[in-house]
């Protein structure tokens, strides 16, 4: 598995529409799967932070935040395009993240991201993840209904 920041380094272009597709609606918008304690899949949208370094997220307690804690496997997945049947994939495993300076860091980041909102910051409840990268689909398309839709597949494990 790799950061957010070895993955540019290594496919500049999948992260690059990985980007574009995240930040699509001008913050960063994904659906992530988690894994219940039943081993059931559970799906919620979220608000996925990157950075040169890394892919993280605040997330709030809730179901998700326990299902993040106890099995970090994720796998998340770009809002859908108005105009295209564009989309950006990943799967990996998420672990929480302790260290002060990089929490307050993307908080603000967070915060600057959504000013227009008014957004406070992630309060001390919200558990801070990264997000490291096993797999990556990212599929780009000629607009909805596109009989031959480009996919590109990378494995961290295959890099």
């Amino acid at each position: 598995m790799v950061t957010w920041g070895e993955f540019a380094v290594r496919r500049s272009d999948l992260a690059a529409a990985g980007r574009a597709l995240l930040y699509q609606h001008g913050v960063g918008l994904a659906f992530l799967a988690t894994i219940r304690k039943d081993t059931g899949p559970r799906m919620h949208p979220m608000c996925p932070l990157l950075s040169d370094h890394g892919l993280y997220a605040f997330i709030v307690p809730s179901p998700k935040q326990h299902d993040l804690r106890r099995d970090g496997r994720f796998a998340m997945h770009s809002f859908p395009c108005p105009d295209n049947e564009d989309a950006f994939y990943l799967t990996g495993r998420a672990h929480i993240v302790e260290h002060p300076a990089l929490r307050d860091q993307l908080g603000s980041q967070f915060v600057a991201e959504r000013s227009q909102f008014g957004i406070a910051l992630p309060n001390q409840a919200d558990a801070l993840f990264e997000f490291r990268i096993e797999r990556c689909l990212a599929t780009k398309t000629t607009g909805h209904g596109d009989p031959n839709p480009n996919h590109v597949v990378w494995s961290a494990e295959r890099d």
